[in-house]
Formats: C-alpha cells, structure tokens, sequence
C-alpha cells in the first residue's frame, strides 16, 4: 500500500516529476499555508507532511501527534516550533548535504555580478544607453565566510580553486580551518578585515536574530559587497540599508530577506530603491537537480518514519525520541 503524504503546492510543484513518480507514494497537494495544510491532513487521514518554507507554529502539531512526520524540504527550519512538535510526539526532519551546490553557485554568481556591476549596466542598456563601467575580477580578492558549514566549504572550494580568492572564516567556537579555507577566526571583526566580499553562511537561529547589526556592519570595509544566500533573518535590513545609503558599505547582494516576499522593514528603508542592492527572490536552492535531490530526501524521511526506523530520519528535534 502506498505511503500517504500532502505535500506543500510551491515544493510540489519545484519537483513535481519526482513526487508523482516516486514509487510507494501517493502524494496529495495541498497549499503551503497551515490551515490549508492541516486541512489536507484531515481530509486525507495523513499522517506525514512535506513542506516549505511557511510558518507553522499552532493546529498542525496536534493534527500530526504523536509520532506524525513533518518532513522540511530543505535545510533551514526556523519555521518549524521545534519544542511544540517535541511537546506533542511530532518528529520533524530537514533535508541536509543536497543543495549546497546550487546555493553555492549562486553565491559565486551573485559575487561576479556585483565585481562586473552587471545589473545596473545591462538595465541601462534594455532602456537604450550604453553605460558601460570599470569593474574588478575576482582573482586575488578576499571573500570571508560567516559560518564555516557544508554551503560556506563549497563556496571555499569554488572561490578558492576556481577564482583563486583568498577565503577567510568566521565561527562561533575555534575549529581548524576547512580545506580551501586560508584561515578561520572567531574574531568577527579579524574575518572582515580587509574582505572584499563578506558572504552569510549562518542559520537563523534565536542566537542569529539580527546578527549583523549596525555594530558588526560597521567593521566591513567600505568597499566590500555582503552576500547574502542564508536567511534573512541575520540581518537587521534597517541597519544595512543605512550603511549602503550612506556609501559606509559599497553594495550588497540578497537572495534572501526578513519578510518574503519581500517586504520592507518600513517605508524609509525598502532597500529595493538602492542602486547598490542586487536583490533575487529565495532561488538559492531552487534549480531542477536541487530540487530532486531535496524532494527524494524528504520522501526518504517519510519512508523512514513509516516503517518505525526513527534513527535514521535527518531529525531536527531528535529530543523527541526519547519523549515519554
């Protein structure tokens, strides 16, 4: 009998010939919203959810316990209520070491864009001028790496070995410096330090909240571009839009932001207006083969939980099992 799932429309959607065709599994779409996902599960019976990026803080929890399966489709979880899902039996699961690639790549791409000012110039040339302008290669420049995790280390790897930059790294607690890596400090202030490119590479954890705020922006160099491919919620957006409209930071990059779809923080501070912003909508992991490898790891966690081998699942509340 095939393994019932709702899974969420958007994430259904990036991989829909994956789930359609996994065999074992009868996946229902449902919209990403909580109520409309806990509704599916009511109509359905289910007792497994593969979902996004939505927030789900309240019904779903009691729907799915004890022992039902929140399966994330992909790697952050920020808006999963890890204690709530603990509280009531509910094993929740990410997808780890299958988009650090595509994110990766995105962060290079983002960098090399903003080295050659490609969005500016080719706006002006879709509106008929012809602008070009000086830029700088990558070869030789630093990049410092906040965060030295499985993304941060193929950023390295493609920067170091691809580009030839010099990539320093910031972490939290002293740990030998990943290969590809020239160095790693936990003196934030250390890492920035002549940086020209200042890349996130850290979750969104309460510890994170706002974790470059005005004071750490404060110590990247003024010519340097930030990079951001991790979460929104990292940056206080207000701060950084100071420092970009008042030339104290040159640039920065954003896949990612604090309210999406974007919204700013206020309407003084919409850093959409900024020249030296290049923003994308959250498409860090969203490429067809990062899109399969996350789809067929949350229907792996599904399987898992289905036939009772909890230690096997990616768990991101693993205190769950030993829950009485």
């Amino acid at each position: 009998m095939s393994v019932l799932v709702v899974v969420s429309e958007t994430e259904f959607r990036r991989a829909e010939s994956t789930f359609t065709t996994a065999p074992g599994f009868d996946c229902r779409v449902a919209p990403g919203a909580e109520d409309a996902i806990c509704d599916a599960v009511e109509q359905h019976g289910a007792r497994a959810v593969i979902v996004g990026s939505s927030p789900y803080r309240e019904r779903l929890y009691a729907l799915l316990s004890p022992g039902g399966l929140i399966a994330r489709f992909g790697v952050g979880y920020d808006n999963i209520d890890r204690p709530r899902a603990t509280a009531a039996g509910v094993l929740c699961t990410n997808t780890p070491d299958v988009l650090q690639q595509s994110v990766a790549e995105l962060t290079m791409t983002m960098m090399g864009a903003a080295a050659r000012h490609v969005l500016p110039v080719a706006v002006a040339l879709q509106d008929g001028r012809w602008s070009p302008r000086q830029g700088v290669e990558l070869e030789g420049k630093t990049l410092a790496l906040i965060g030295c995790g499985a993304i941060a280390q193929a950023v390295a790897r493609i920067a170091s070995g691809g580009f030839g930059m010099r990539v320093v790294g910031y972490a939290r607690t002293a740990r030998p410096a990943p290969e590809h890596f020239a160095e790693t400090t936990t003196d934030f202030g250390a890492a920035v330090r002549g940086a020209d490119f200042v890349s996130l590479h850290i979750p969104a954890s309460p510890e994170n909240a706002a974790f470059l705020n005005q004071e750490r922006l404060s110590q990247l160099e003024p010519h340097a571009w930030l990079v951001n491919t991790a979460r929104g919620a990292v940056v206080d957006e207000r701060a950084l839009f100071d420092a970009l409209s008042s030339g104290r930071l040159a640039g920065a990059a954003l896949d990612v932001f604090e309210r999406e779809p974007y919204v700013p923080a206020d309407a003084e501070h919409d850093l959409r207006t900024l020249p030296n912003v290049l923003p994308v909508p959250h498409i860090g992991s969203n490429t067809v083969e990062a899109n399969r490898r996350m789809a067929l790891r949350a229907l792996r966690n599904v399987q898992l939980a289905h036939e009772g081998n909890l230690t096997a699942l990616d768990l991101i509340n693993p205190d769950v099992l030993s829950r009485g």
